[in-house]
């Protein structure tokens, strides 16, 4: 398999490309990063989301089996960016997947999601909050075998490989290890549909998980 991988320097991005190896292409937006993901055994891709056009972006995706959006603006990023990268690059990422005929489209969202910002948010969570669901809605909306992944509290800890996944569980972290290995399970475990799931850590094996959503 071929997977894209938008967002190819964040953490869980790179993460995912050492697990999915030559058969993964992640995207940076910055040369400096390009070494990171070859590194992880996976090829680097030059192209900024933010800068981009839909063709461009469909050209690099052709051929390619699915798209894995794990963009993020990033912490210390301010309100625009929330919007340009969390929302707005993913809507581009979703056209382009069409326009290549890319089917298989994992975005990576967050818990709290899909629901407005407690009253009182900080202004910038709130906007990612609300980019994340819009986002979430874009993809809904087109006809691709979507999944939508809302990690918890995301954590630097060792995967232990047992997670909780289900299109709602209650609030709690999980390891960035343990997300990769998630979606890469997920990509490997053919379903043609689309779903919506949570994820914490839990007492399942990551297989067993997968296998039954």
């Amino acid at each position: 398999m071929r997977i894209i991988i938008a967002g190819g320097h964040g953490k869980i991005a790179l993460r995912l490309a050492k697990l999915l190896g030559a058969g993964a292409a992640g995207l940076v937006r910055n040369p400096a990063h390009l070494a990171d993901v070859e590194a992880t055994g996976a090829e680097a891709v030059l192209c900024d989301l933010e800068k981009s056009s839909v063709a461009e972006v469909a050209e690099i995706l052709r051929d390619a089996d699915a798209v894995v959006f794990a963009a993020g603006a990033g912490p210390g990023s301010g309100v625009a960016r929330k919007d340009t990268v969390d929302r707005a690059a993913s809507v581009l990422l979703a056209d382009a997947a069409e326009r290549a005929g890319v089917r298989t489209f994992v975005q990576i969202s967050s818990m709290g999601a899909g629901k407005p910002p407690a009253p009182g948010s900080d202004e910038v969570w709130a906007t990612y909050i609300r980019a994340k669901t819009e986002a979430e809605e874009d993809l809904r909306s087109r006809d691709l075998d979507w999944t939508i992944l809302r990690p918890g509290r995301l954590t630097d800890e060792p995967g232990i490989g047992l997670v909780r996944l289900a299109p709602e569980v209650p609030p709690g972290s999980v390891p960035r290890d343990d997300v990769a290995a998630v979606i890469a399970a997920l990509l490997r475990t053919p379903y043609a549909g689309r779903r919506t799931l949570e994820l914490v850590t839990g007492d399942i094996p990551i297989g067993e998980a997968v296998a039954t959503r």
